[in-house]
């Protein structure tokens, strides 16, 4: 069984991006933005100047050409092509649907299947040499690995939190023993409060487009 957005997002991510118009091909980028209240649910509007929502979903740079614009897109989609076999495996290997894993890679690495964060996290999925040992022993840093191991990874957490998929993002972020700690919550940790709206609003665009 692939996993599904948990029942907790209700409808306002679908509502967001359709008022928005964000997933009509076509049609220009809308910012979003998003967070995490203080009842630890997950919040999306397009609606600024709310206290404690950031942008995840970022519209144009104000004055960047159309040429630039178009560009930038179709390395995105190159990109995104270029792994699309290895996703879709890994999608069949471990029950885990594309549109999540696409959704996290996009976050992760922008499709940069060499990228290595500051903490040590390495290519597509970024996943830490800790977390890599644990479900893969190949080279992080070849994409198929990597995705296959991020993937695996996704797997474990989708079962241990029930296949609910913002406590999954929140565990991929954090480690699942801080969302253990946090009482099966999104632990109160700015970074991951940000990546999981951050990832869900990319995941529901993907559905919706699909």
């Amino acid at each position: 069984m692939h996993c599904r957005p948990s029942s907790r997002l209700g409808n306002a991510i679908v509502a967001a991006f359709a008022m928005l118009g964000a997933v009509l091909p076509g049609t220009a980028l809308a910012q979003i933005f998003g967070g995490v209240d203080s009842n630890g649910a997950i919040v999306l509007t397009n609606m600024p100047g709310k206290p404690g929502l950031k942008v995840i979903v970022a519209d144009h740079p104000p004055g960047e050409p159309g040429a630039k614009r178009t560009s930038r897109k179709s390395a995105g989609s190159a990109q995104r092509s270029l792994f699309a076999d290895v996703i879709d495996e890994a999608s069949r290997s471990f029950r885990v649907q594309s549109e999540l894993l696409r959704a996290v890679i996009d976050v992760e690495s922008g499709y940069n299947p060499k990228a290595v964060s500051d903490k040590g996290a390495l290519g597509l999925m970024q996943l830490m040499p800790d977390t890599a040992r644990r479900f893969s022993e190949g080279d992080m840093l070849n994409p198929r690995d990597n995705v296959l191991a991020g993937a695996r990874y996704l797997r474990f957490l989708l079962d241990l939190f029930k296949g609910d998929v913002e406590l999954t993002l929140a565990a991929y972020s954090a480690g699942e023993n801080a969302v253990i700690r946090a009482g099966y919550h999104i632990p109160p940790l700015p970074e991951t409060r940000l990546y999981v709206p951050r990832v869900l609003a990319r995941y529901r665009q993907l559905l919706a487009s699909s």
